[in-house]
Order: C-alpha cells, then structure tokens, then sequence
C-alpha cells in the first residue's frame, strides 16, 4: 500500500492510500488518510462486472464497508 498526497484542485490537498492496482493499472482502488472515502477508479468508462465483483469481494474481506458505494454514470 502507497501513501500519496494528491491536489485534488489549488489549493486543496488530500493524503491518500492506494489499497489495490491492477497489474497493467487498468484500475485502482484509492483510499482517503481518513478511512472515510473509497473510490474504485477505472481507465475505462465502463469496468468489467466480474473484475468489479472481485475488487469489491478483496475490499469487503478487508472489511470495508461498502453500502455507500455509488457508480458514476459514465458517458
């Protein structure tokens, strides 16, 4: 797990963890310092159900909760 301060927009910044990334970084699972945001970040604008399924299975075993998930719509 890495540790990374992000700028978000100036002048706010943020200390994030990145908690899971795919081997060819088709995907990333990124944490806030806080353990209060979550985000499941995709270099396509639509993820693959299964390969979704899996994060989401490895997250819940850490013991993340995930029922405030929300799926952006992606255009």
């Amino acid at each position: 797990m890495q540790s990374y301060w992000f700028n978000f927009f100036w002048p706010c910044t943020a200390k994030y963890w990145i908690i899971d990334l795919a081997s060819d970084h088709s995907y990333a699972v990124v944490r806030h310092s806080n353990k209060k945001s979550l985000w499941i970040l995709s270099r396509t604008a639509k993820m693959n159900e299964a390969v979704y399924q899996q994060i989401t299975a490895r997250l819940q075993e850490k013991g993340f909760d995930l029922s405030k998930i929300q799926i952006t719509k992606q255009f």
